[in-house]
């Protein structure tokens, strides 16, 4: 080897070693899971699954769908008076007694940490006034979703010969739930300190999530169990802005099966910024300013998980035809929309550089402190004799 060659060589074994690569797994490896789906949140692209269309039931996944229901049906801090009616129900619970009082926002807690049956039985009662109108709203949601091969007939996740959905659905389900920010901070608690009960008093519920003291980046979602459906979980995890979702349906080590999935996802993915798929972001005209235009600006930077394979993304900018003045820095004009496959994945506002007074107003200001001319004196000297 010659000492050219034998200097490349050593160059190149030194930048390995002080910036290695990384080389991203060719799947996931054996998993446990009869049903299985890895998907890009913001996306919604599958990353890797298996029998995703496959109808299963979901045990208490389900309550990922009552409680979103709960969060959008008005004031998280609504209080509830139990009834005997409605903690007629069997399995996991949080203690609810005819006569207790609740609010919303602690009937999602018991069901997204503690799993509770009986909160979920409460919050159908408390939102549409039974379970069979809540469940109404159930698939409704569901159709509105995309989740075309789900029914629910129970909601709290009780095995059902009518109740089953996918992987490939309940991921959709979590993708969706999780851009609620309530949602996505409930589901992410370890335990919480909460009030209920006649008169109410203090509980500490805790999460039955282990990957949220043992995956790093971990924020959710719901676990579940029944003889019928065998373990189900539902994942979520975010590292370096790059946001996944993992289901397994029938698992019996989704522990072990949800850290390869999203160590998977996280080696194929990264967060891209698409703040160069637009052209030179235009201004918008403002009438009565003392600028006759505004321009507009990112309110953030726009970033989208991909991957090697994910389709192409398009922009589409929208801004106001004009603006009257006055016009405050980081008033919203626009946004821009990016799109993949014609479905909308991220919008995000567009607003004002820079503030623009209205005319009228700094004319006055300027009349206001204006000194006024010898002439002037004069004059005014006259008029007051």
């Amino acid at each position: 080897m010659s000492v050219k060659m034998l200097s490349v060589f050593l160059c190149a074994a030194i930048l390995l070693a002080l910036f290695p690569v990384k080389s991203a797994a060719a799947s996931p490896g054996d998993l446990s899971a009869q049903a299985c789906v890895l998907m890009v949140a913001d996306t919604r692209e599958v990353l890797y699954a298996r029998n995703e269309s496959e109808q299963l039931s979901m045990a208490s996944t389900t309550k990922i769908m009552t409680a979103l229901l709960a969060i959008e049906s008005g004031v998280p801090e609504r209080e509830i008076v139990v009834t005997d009616e409605m903690v007629r129900v069997e399995g996991t619970s949080i203690g609810l007694l005819a006569g207790d009082t609740i609010s919303v926002k602690t009937l999602v807690s018991g069901m997204l940490l503690e799993s509770g049956n009986d909160a979920a039985n409460v919050t159908a009662y408390a939102v549409a006034g039974g379970i069979e109108p809540f469940l109404e709203l159930m698939n409704a949601k569901a159709q509105e979703i995309g989740m075309q091969n789900t029914h629910f007939d129970t909601v709290s996740g009780l095995d059902s010969a009518d109740h089953y959905s996918t992987a490939y659905d309940m991921a959709l389900l979590a993708a969706c739930a999780i851009e609620n920010a309530l949602f996505r901070q409930i589901c992410s608690l370890e335990s919480e300190r909460v009030y209920y009960g006649n008169p109410p008093y203090a509980r500490t519920l805790r999460n039955h999530n282990r990957l949220l003291q043992s995956y790093d980046g971990a924020f959710g979602i719901k676990t579940g169990y029944t003889k019928k459906s065998g373990r189900c979980l539902v994942s979520a995890a975010e590292r370096n802005g790059v946001t996944l979702i993992a289901v397994t349906l029938n698992a019996p080590n989704d522990w072990s099966d949800h850290r390869k999935l999203l160590d998977y996802g996280f080696s194929v993915t990264q967060a891209k910024d698409c703040s160069d798929l637009t052209a030179a972001l235009p201004s918008v005209p403002v009438v009565g300013g003392e600028a006759v235009s505004v321009r507009a600006v990112f309110s953030e930077t726009p970033y989208i998980d991909v991957t090697e394979n994910t389709p192409q993304i398009s922009a589409e900018v929208f801004v106001q035809p004009f603006l009257y003045a006055p016009v405050e820095a980081g008033d919203c004009i626009g946004s821009v929309r990016y799109s993949m496959d014609g479905d909308t994945v991220l919008e995000i506002p567009l607003v004002a550089e820079q503030a623009v007074r209205s005319v009228t107003t700094s004319q006055t200001e300027e009349t206001q402190t204006k000194k006024p001319s010898f002439w002037e004196r004069i004059q005014s000297i006259f008029r007051r004799e």
